[in-house]
This record gives structure tokens, sequence and C-alpha cells, in this order.
């Protein structure tokens, strides 16, 4: 079969592609330690378990509404107003497979051909994708590291024009472990309100992994003027220890709402029933094991921080918030293994810490910033020292 123009232009995921040949190699009897996929160590917690499960059992197996169920969705009103200070109606609120989906469908629904979608980097690597195939032209903006990768207002004035149609901001952001602080966001906020044909995508899925006593604000709540042009995405994935079910929310505008729902219909309709209900009990916690996780969140980072910092020295920055390190390797390109491969990008960096090592971490460049590499820390004390260890050997091969 002849496939379209458009699948061609389409990447794949490479955190993806990293996770199966991590899963090949391991199937094939090899010692890997895999830090390449974003995904916790934790099982879903047993009483969201026997909820989902019971919940089956009296006959909740049935299809929803295609947004979501009344109470889903009542409960995630709830908890925009007490936890996020902001009122979003039923009418405002869809549920769908994930927040992947959730963010394919706005796109899929608001882009036509020619308009821009302002995506910071490093970013999570299906923003460019979905953007290309809603017929949209991905406009990358370059974060630094000097600025915790978070934007520069200076820069972003500078790719806003007629055709900018969104920005996405992601925080706490995958990779970089960035968290926006309420100053910050009204900074940005009072840029934006210049800017009325621009939406905000604010994807918050890391909401509750945020360290350090920080405190987690997303944009609605700090600039509810711009509430109109916001679309706040999250779900349950990261924070829940919930990736396999596939729950995710959004809220935003009752039209762009509407359209998602639309195409929705049309697509996967409701989002898993079970799963649903599963969210229903997460929500409905006392939610004291998340401060639990958060504690053996901070500690696995500082594992790798202490293990990995005099090795990279000032290559990255402690993260505030998700499971990820994002460390530079751009020292390191050039220099030779033992004298023989050489080291000529951040793709060959991961490649043979892999092959030699038994080590799996993403390159930056699947981010949109070569030179860099992810390493996710939701993962055993014990694989995280050991890879640490392994990392170090592997540097002290390069010259």
């Amino acid at each position: 079969m002849q496939l379209s123009k458009k699948m061609l232009n389409i990447s794949p995921s490479g955190t993806v592609v990293l996770a199966q040949k991590a899963r090949q190699l391991k199937a094939q009897g090899k010692d890997i330690i895999e830090l390449g996929e974003g995904e916790p160590d934790f099982n879903t917690p047993e009483f969201i378990i026997r909820y989902a499960y019971q919940s089956a059992q009296n006959g909740a197996t049935k299809y929803t509404s295609v947004s979501g169920t009344p109470e889903l969705k009542n409960k995630i009103a709830q908890k925009f107003r007490k936890e996020n200070k902001i009122n979003y109606n039923d009418s405002q609120i869809v549920v769908g497979a994930g927040a992947k989906q959730l963010i394919f469908n706005a796109f899929f629904s608001s882009i036509n051909k020619g308009d821009e979608v302002i995506i910071p980097s490093p970013y999570w690597v299906s923003y460019p994708e979905m953007v290309k195939i809603a017929d949209g032209t991905p406009i990358i903006l370059n974060c630094d590291l000097n600025n915790n990768f978070k934007i520069s207002l200076e820069k972003l004035v500078k790719v806003i024009n007629s055709k900018t149609k969104w920005l996405i901001l992601n925080s706490p952001g995958n990779p970089s472990g960035a968290v926006y602080s309420w100053e910050e966001l009204l900074a940005l906020s009072k840029v934006l309100i210049n800017y009325p044909q621009i939406n905000i995508l604010c994807d918050d899925i890391y909401e509750k992994i945020i360290f350090d006593g920080k405190k987690f604000h997303t944009l609605a709540e700090v600039a509810p003027e711009l509430i109109d042009r916001i679309l706040t995405v999250n779900g349950f994935s990261k924070s829940y220890a919930m990736t396999g079910w596939r729950i995710g929310y959004a809220a935003g505008s009752p039209e762009l709402i509407e359209a998602m729902i639309k195409l929705q219909g049309q697509s996967t309709t409701n989002a898993s029933s079970i799963g649903q209900e599963a969210a229903i009990a997460a929500l409905d916690s006392d939610q004291i094991f998340l401060k639990q996780w958060l504690s053996l969140y901070t500690k696995r980072r500082d594992i790798v921080s202490n293990g990995l910092k005099n090795s990279f020295k000032d290559s990255f920055n402690k993260p505030e918030g998700a499971f990820y390190h994002f460390i530079s390797c751009q020292s390191l390109i050039g220099k030779k293994i033992n004298g023989s491969h050489t080291i000529n990008s951040d793709s060959d960096f991961c490649k043979f810490l892999l092959e030699k090592f038994g080590v799996a971490v993403v390159p930056g460049s699947e981010f949109g910033t070569p030179g860099y590499f992810r390493l996710c820390f939701a993962k055993s004390e014990n694989d995280l020292k050991n890879a640490c260890e392994r990392i170090i050997k592997f540097l002290e091969l390069l010259n």
C-alpha cells in the first residue's frame, strides 16, 4: 500500500523506539538498566485497582458518554476548583484515552494549514509530530540551560506573528524538570495578553511531582483573563502510576471542547469505562501515597545528582519537578572510546552506552536539544546507583 504523504513526514517516537530496543536486548538475556522510558516503577495503588474491579463487577463495562462519565467529569471539576482555583463546568471538560490523545484532538480540531505552533525546546517528543499531522508548522523556541530551560520572553516575542495559533507550556517539564513559578507565569501572561490570536496549551501531566517545597501553578489559575484561550491538559499516568489505564482529561473553552468531543466521537469514542472508574477512585482518595512517592522520587533524584555531578560538573541542573535528569554530553562529542569508535553526536553517546554498558537513556536530539541525554529516575535506588557507576566507567574509556 502507498502511504499518505502526511505519514511519510512523521517521525516515530524516539522514546518508544529506544524502549523497544532495550526490551529486545533484555529478551536476549542482556543485563539492561532501562532509564529511557518515562514511567513510574510503582504499581497502581491497590485501592484504585479494587475500586475498578468492583465497578466492573457492578456493570461499568459499557460505552459511556464520549466526553466521559458525569461522575468523573464532576470529580475533575472539583479537583480544578479545590487544587487549582479554576472554575470549569462539565461542558468545558473532556476525558480521553490519555493526555496524549487530548493534545492530538486539540491540535487536529483547531489547526489549519499554515498555522504555527510555538514549541519551547527541550520538548516532549510528540509535540512537533502532532502539529505536523494536523497540517501545522512547529516553531521551535530554543531555551537555555542557564535559564533552566524556561522561555525567554524576549525570544518568544521574536517568533510570534500573525500565523501563531498555539504556544505549548509544559510545567513541570519533560525532559527538563523545569517548573514555572507564579511570577514567571504572570510575566508570560502579560506578554500573551497582547496577542489575542494565540491559544496556550498547558500540559500539566507532572503536576504532582514537584520537589524542594516548590508549589505548582498553572496559567489559567495565574491569569484568569486568558482562560478562554487556555487548554489545560492533565491525566493519571505519571502522578498515579496509571500509564496503562490510558485516562487523561482536558478543560478549555466550550467551543474547543465541543470540537474535540466531535472528533473523539468519530475515532475512539469514550475512554475505557473501567479506567474512568479507576480515575474516580484516584481523585476521591486522601492521596497520602503521593507524598510517600514524592519522598522516594526526591531520594532517587538526589542519588543521580550526587552520583554524576562530579563527572558532568555544570552540565545539568537539578530538576525541580517530573522524574528526569537532562544532562549535557556536549563536551564528549568528538571523543573516542578506547581510541576506536568516535562519539559524533548525543545519539552515538546513548547508543554506545546501551551497547557497551547496558544503560538505556534517550538522546537530547529527540527532544529538540542535541548534545544532551535524558535519564529517567523513576526506577529503583539499586538500578540508579548501578547505572551511575556504569556511566562513570563508560566516561573513563573516553579520550
